[in-house]
């Protein structure tokens, strides 16, 4: 035992040490002075370089005194890297390349990394225009529809991995918004570019017989001069001049996919897999130009010139002076690829989207839910429940770790579904406690109440946990944008409440038991096992619930106009002047004052004009309305109307319906898993009771809204969130019932299925009050200490909880009774392995 306590221990320690690195620094650190400790050489020097940049910066010669010491390493031709030689970049030749990768991983490692969303700290905005030209010639519905491809493409573009949560939307009926969370343009000025390219690739010819001297020789008609860049052994770049054919052999419409990867040189290309047609193009092409070289030409630049030796089909490759994030970008461009050409119409800073005063309350509330769950698990397991709360923070140190090594944006509906996390993460470790009073009860020592309930609890943990992870890992699979970067997060704490139930707090209570001999861990016993038929009360429950789920989707039906916020339907924008500046406090409270709706008020700096602007954004037709009501409130602030415009919804359809269909999706493979795992009568009712606790809670929040009680109702971008959330816990609830189900069902032969029911639910239901208790706790202080959306996100999950832990008892064990007719040979007959019972083989002989 004590060898598994060991080996327990140094696998948690490892995994805490990594992700404590992961997320540090927790905030950002001053880039001048984080610049200055890393200089390990040279330091006089580097001393008189940082003086030369902050006389730029002090005259306003550079924006930024990051942008200041890339000029001067240009200008003065300095190698940055000798002043770091602890940063390994002697693979890169160029030496302005190297400066540029060296100074931005220092900016980065600056950064806290676990970037804040834009509702907490705000970030940058960008305005692109389609250029006119591409729109010559087009209807207006034709070029609604190139405006919704082009959002489309920059959304995959943005996607990555699902979770920086980019705000991405039309503006106009020709423009495209974007912003991005935690990054400023003073210190990425080309942070747009990436994302802006159209990636119109080409195969070209190049001029079988003539070379130009240079980029002003006269080019052969239907040819023009283009320059290849290359690179000498020491790095030094020059440039080769090419006649490339006008006309292209062929497009990047033959390829199907791009991929950056290293070179055995240590230099890196990006590697492209054609289509079926396109491999045959493809081939053609290569067949013609064998012994000849061929252009590869991306928007008008030549990237090289490769001779072909011998004829291609399905893969080429890009070669050049690629860093790693250049191959990378490339390889992102290339796979979504832009029709038209956009132009940078207006960059500026976005201030935070939620208010001061909101962000600190919701910040409150979400410290006072985690001390509210961490002070009952204590009172009421003492010693369990110190191994829970311990258990249960190592779970959200792994999920923010891992979270903020792949880069992801908090948000402040994140911060929350953090201490959800919290509340849900004590779930298993109240599982396993339940399991051990229970062995004690049976008269068993501490030491085998232990062993046999961590034994038997083991199954029911990994089922109800890959239940909810196959939805995680279709909605990842499918899923875009919100959707899929909710699926992240819920498939990383799902692998993270596993290794804490069954590895952290198995070593942690085999400490406490095997070392130290401590004889109690557990503490008070509220909820005494008590046998109940809930069956008595299956068919009044089930009927009101599903009445109630009906008066929610006729609720939703007659007031589907008004329940979609901004974020799904779009809205105006206004943008407003003003003699004194508000706190966006001050104006979200007359707005929730004034029952105004769905209205966020930001401010916004332009990028190249020292002023500032107040952005109002609410739904169509309401934002002079709004103005006029503010002006009200506020005459000495001096608002006026500058301009106004209209913008898209920043959860487009494609995103709702995306979203739909990963859920339906997700529904189906738990039934599947469920019917392999357990039986098909188990699925069914898993099923109909996450649908029927989805529809019940956006019912529920529906009428409420409706009836101006609670909530809003109105759905905006992190209900979407709070939605599938409750898809995850329903099913983690169900699934504990039936795995009591199917255990009673082998210890009890000669009992009928409805007392094996009964049986079961009895026997979890401490488990389940207990549970529903430490969520509720986190949820409700989250809605009455929260403030804006963390009222209704917290709202939802209330609701989810109730409905969720009702309906693992009055409608997914029913409709299991129901579809086996409540015979338990139905249940037997149907598993895939099929129980033969000792009494069963003796009456047969």
């Amino acid at each position: 035992m004590s060898g598994n306590i060991l080996w327990k221990f140094l696998l948690t320690a490892i995994i805490i040490f990594w992700c404590a690195m992961s997320v540090t620094p927790l905030k950002d650190r001053p880039f001048e002075d984080y610049i200055v400790a890393q200089v390990t050489a040279n330091q006089g020097e580097f001393t008189d370089l940082m003086e030369q940049a902050e006389a730029r910066v002090e005259a306003e010669e550079s924006p930024t005194l990051f942008i200041a010491l890339r000029d001067l390493g240009v200008e003065q031709e300095i190698d940055y890297a000798k002043f770091f030689p602890q940063i390994n970049v002697a693979d890169i030749a160029n030496q302005n390349k190297r400066n540029d990768i060296l100074l931005k991983h220092i900016l980065k490692t600056a950064q806290s990394q676990l970037s804040l969303g834009l509702d907490l700290k705000g970030g940058v905005g960008v305005t692109l225009k389609i250029d006119e030209s591409s729109q010559a010639g087009l209807n207006q519905f034709e070029q609604e529809q190139q405006l919704k491809d082009a959002i489309e493409i920059m959304s995959e573009r943005l996607d990555g991995m699902g979770v920086a949560e980019p705000v991405i939307r039309a503006r106009g009926d020709d423009a495209i918004e974007i912003q991005l969370a935690g990054l400023s343009t003073k210190d990425n000025p080309e942070v747009i570019d990436a994302i802006k390219k159209p990636a119109r690739l080409e195969f070209r010819a190049i001029h079988p017989d003539l070379v130009p001297d240079s980029r002003n020789d006269k080019a052969p008609v239907g040819y023009e001069v283009l320059a290849e860049e290359q690179q000498t052994r020491d790095g030094e770049a020059f440039e080769v001049f090419h006649f490339v054919k006008k006309i292209p052999e062929a497009t990047g419409e033959i390829i199907e996919d791009a991929r950056a990867s290293q070179n055995p040189s240590g230099g890196f290309v990006v590697n492209l897999v054609m289509t079926s047609d396109g491999a045959k193009i493809f081939r053609q092409v290569t067949e013609r130009m064998v012994d000849k070289p061929l252009a590869i030409v991306l928007d008008g630049k030549l990237y090289s010139a490769p001779n072909i030796n011998e004829p291609l089909s399905k893969n080429a490759q890009i070669t050049g002076n690629f860093s790693q994030r250049e191959a990378i970008e490339l390889a992102n461009v290339l796979n979504n690829p832009l029709s038209v050409e956009l132009r940078v119409d207006q960059m500026y800073e976005v201030g935070p989207t939620m208010a001061e005063g909101a962000r600190e309350s919701s910040v409150s509330a979400a410290q006072w839910g985690a001390a509210l769950v961490v002070l009952f698990m204590i009172l009421y397991y003492f010693l369990g429940g110190l191994v829970a709360v311990i258990s249960a923070l190592i779970n959200v140190v792994i999920v923010l770790g891992v979270l903020a090594s792949l880069g992801a944006t908090l948000t402040l509906p994140g911060v929350a579904a953090l201490v959800l996390t919290l509340g849900m993460g004590v779930d298993a470790n109240i599982l396993i406690f339940e399991r051990i009073r229970e062995e004690l009860r049976s008269g068993k020592s501490i030491k085998n109440a232990t062993a046999n309930a961590f034994q038997k609890v083991t199954s029911t943990i990994v089922d109800a946990n890959v239940t909810t992870l196959i939805t995680a890992t279709i909605l990842v699979w499918l899923g875009t944008g919100p959707v899929k970067g909710f699926g992240i997060t819920l498939a990383i704490g799902i692998c993270a409440s596993i290794f804490c139930a069954l590895v952290v707090t198995r070593f942690l209570v085999d400490f406490l038991v095997y070392r130290l001999g401590v004889s109690k861990v557990l503490g008070l016993s509220l909820f005494p096992e008590k046998k109940i038929d809930f069956f008595k009360f299956r068919k009044p429950a089930f009927a009101a619930s599903w009445l109630l789920v009906l008066a929610g989707v006729v609720s939703v039906v007659l007031h589907h106009d008004n329940i979609l916020g901004k974020d799904f339907t779009g809205g105006d924008e206004m943008t407003v002047s003003y003699t004194e500046r508000l706190d966006t406090g001050e104006i979200m409270k007359v707005v929730k004052d004034e029952n105004l709706g769905d209205v966020t008020a930001l401010y916004q700096s332009l990028i190249g004009q020292d002023r500032e602007v107040l952005k109002i954004q609410t739904p169509f037709d309401q934002a002079r309305p709004v103005l006029e009501v503010l002006q009200n409130a506020f005459p000495e602030a001096g608002l006026q109307e500058s301009g106004i415009n209209q913008i898209g919804a920043s959860v487009s359809k494609s995103i709702q319906w995306n979203a739909l269909f990963s859920v339906i999706c997700a529904l189906g493979g738990i039934l599947l898993y469920v019917a392999l795992r357990f039986e098909v009568g188990y699925g069914i009712g898993a099923v109909v009771a996450t649908i029927h606790d989805v529809l019940m809670t956006i019912g529920i929040f529906v009428i409420c809204g409706a009836l101006g009680i609670f909530v809003s109702g109105q759905f905006t971008a992190p209900m979407l969130a709070a939605i599938l959330m409750i898809v995850g816990y329903s099913i983690n609830d169900t699934i504990v019932v039936f795995d009591r189900i199917r255990e009673e069902l082998e210890l009890n032969p000669g009992s009928n299925l409805r007392n094996i029911i009964n049986i079961a639910i009895s026997r979890v239901f401490s488990r389940s009050l207990l549970t529903s208790i430490t969520t509720l706790l986190a949820a409700t202080s989250l809605y009455v200490f929260g403030a804006g959306i963390i009222i209704d996100f917290s709202f939802v999950f209330i609701v989810g909880i109730l409905t969720g832990t009702f309906s693992s008892i009055f409608i997914a064990s029913p409709v299991f009774y129901w579809w086996h007719k409540g015979d338990r040979r139905h249940v037997e007959e149907r598993e895939l392995t099929p129980k033969r019972y000792e009494w069963e083989s003796q009456k047969e002989a």
